[in-house]
Formats: C-alpha cells, structure tokens, sequence
C-alpha cells in the first residue's frame, strides 16, 4: 500500500461510523457535483449490502485529528462476476489517502473475486468527468473507459397529481406488494426486461430481502403496467437515494421488450411523477446508462427530464 502522511490511519469501519461517513459523502459529492447524493440508508447499505461485510471488504482513513477523511467499499449483492467499486475522500485534505484506499480495495476485489469463483473478474468504478485526479488515480492503476452513466432530474411544480389516461389497452395500477406472487411477477419484469443490457442479474430471494431491509418502502409509489391481463411494465421507487427526503427516486423502469414503443414506459413515470407531487415530493429523479439500447434517455428527455450530471464508468480486471 502507497504510504501515509505522518498521523494518518486506515481503519474498518462500523455503525457508528455512519452520520461521519455520510458527511464524507456529501462534501464529495456536493464538491463533484453541486450538491449531495447521498443519504443515511445509503451510507447503511453500502456498509451491510448482500455479499459486502465491513470487517473485510471495508476500509476508513481519518487524517492525523481522527477525522474520517477516506472511504472505499465494493457492491455485488448477487455475487455475480464483477466487483463496484466507491472511494470517497475529503475534498482536499483526503487527497493523500485516495490511492491508498485504491489499493487496498484492488487486492480484497482479487480475493472477492476467487471467492466467488469467478475468473477472469471485473471491477468497475465511477467518476464526475471534472474529477481528474481521480481519474488519472484510476487510469494509472489499469482502468479504461467503459460507458458514461446519468443522473437525470425534473422538477415536480406544476405536475398534477392526476396522472393523463395511458394509451389504449394499457392499465397502469400501484402494485400490490402483500400478493408473493406479484412480487416475484414484478421482479421477473425488471429481470426480463434488463436481459439485453448490462445489468446484472439478482435473484427475487436477494432482491426481496434487500427491499425489505430498507427503513421504509413508499409501496404506494410502485406501479405495475398491464396489457390484456398481463404484467409488461414495472417502475420501481426508492426511498433515501435522493439526498433530500422530498425527492421520488425511480431505481428501476422496465418494459418488456415485445411491448416497448407502445408509451407504457412513459404511462409508468406519468404515473409516478403525479403521485410523488401528490405526496408533496418537489422533484424526481433516477439514473441511466446513456448507451442503454432500449434508449431509456430519450424518454426521460421526453417526459421532461435533463442530466443534473454525468459520470464516467471505469473497467479493468482484477
């Protein structure tokens, strides 16, 4: 490991942890991007996610006062053949430690990954274009290029909280999240859908258990779309991904593939935009990969929506 000034330390971190590792966060992000995009579930997710255990997988550095000013985790809740990599830092006075923690990820994804069992293995990062030390960071240590994701954003004034009627033959209804079965069908729309990109597979047992791990769930801001009696579409809301409590998060939009081009996708946000104005949320907001083949930025650029940023996704093996 790349040495440390004089006084620093790296350490695993706890619960405890939480309310300094998400002031970390927002100075990055706010630094990187404007303003913070992270929240308190976030921070415990990260730390107690599927397949992610702090005592190994995670490292904090605190400069030579105590203060935590470096932070790096991986995220693979399915165990599938590639490792997400985050490493925060201060602005500034965390620069020293950003390589440091590099590393020392780098060598637990190795062992990660021969865990697993996969090999070759993939680890990928992320990164504000404007973040060049970073990326020189991780162009030095064997990343390429690989894709550029989104953040997209609207704002909810002026959006009635009566959705427009979908198109013909197109029901749009909340899910109904005490049926298993309608669950497990939501979850095979998502999974379906997703065939043809590069998301990664995750069981309904994973999948199930992370939702329910969430300090609360707005069921009534998940939707299903049908057409003749059939699931086709699913939108997916998140409580805590949006760094203030008065934004709708839609973490997943899916419609199967036979369906698209029909405005089902479009019925599915118009839905869930008038229902987080009716719940007195003041924007929306998700992400997207900008090479996304099913042309997802498009329909969010349709429907009102514009990139608050954009981020740069990094690849090497591990």
């Amino acid at each position: 490991m790349s040495a440390l000034p004089p006084g620093f330390s790296i350490r695993r971190p706890t619960l405890d942890d939480v309310p300094d590792l998400l002031k970390l966060a927002h100075a990055s992000d706010e630094a990187a991007v404007g303003e913070p995009d992270f929240s308190t579930d976030d921070v415990r997710e990260a730390l107690t996610d599927a397949n992610t255990d702090m005592s190994v997988d995670c490292w904090v550095a605190l400069d030579a006062d105590g203060s935590i000013v470096g932070w790096t985790y991986p995220h693979n809740p399915t165990g599938g053949n590639r490792d997400f990599i985050e490493v925060y830092t201060w602005p500034g006075r965390g620069a020293p430690v950003q390589r440091p923690l590099l590393e020392l990820m780098l060598a637990r994804v190795a062992e990660r990954g021969a865990a697993f069992g996969h090999d070759p293995y993939e680890v990928r990062a992320g990164a504000i274009p404007t973040e060049s030390a970073y990326i020189a960071t991780l162009l030095d240590a064997g990343f390429e290029f690989h894709a550029q994701h989104a953040r997209m954003t609207m704002s909810l004034a002026g959006v009635s909280p009566t959705p427009p009627a979908p198109p013909e033959g197109v029901t749009v209804r909340v899910l109904d999240h005490t049926d298993e079965d309608e669950l497990r069908r939501f979850h095979g729309v998502i999974q379906e859908a997703f065939r043809d990109s590069d998301h990664h597979a995750t069981s309904f047992e994973v999948w199930i258990d992370r939702v329910r791990a969430q300090a609360r769930v707005s069921w009534d801001e998940w939707f299903v779309a049908e057409v003749d009696g059939r699931m086709v579409g699913a939108l997916q809301s998140a409580d805590g991904d949006g760094s203030a409590e008065d934004e709708g998060w839609v973490r997943s939009l899916a419609v199967l593939r036979a369906y698209r081009r029909r405005g089902v996708g479009e019925a599915l946000l118009r839905r869930a935009f008038a229902t987080y104005a009716a719940n007195g949320r003041a924007r929306a907001g998700l992400g997207v990969d900008m090479a996304n083949p099913t042309r997802a930025a498009r329909l969010y650029r349709a429907v009102g929506m514009h990139p608050l940023y954009e981020a740069n996704i990094y690849r090497r093996l591990a």
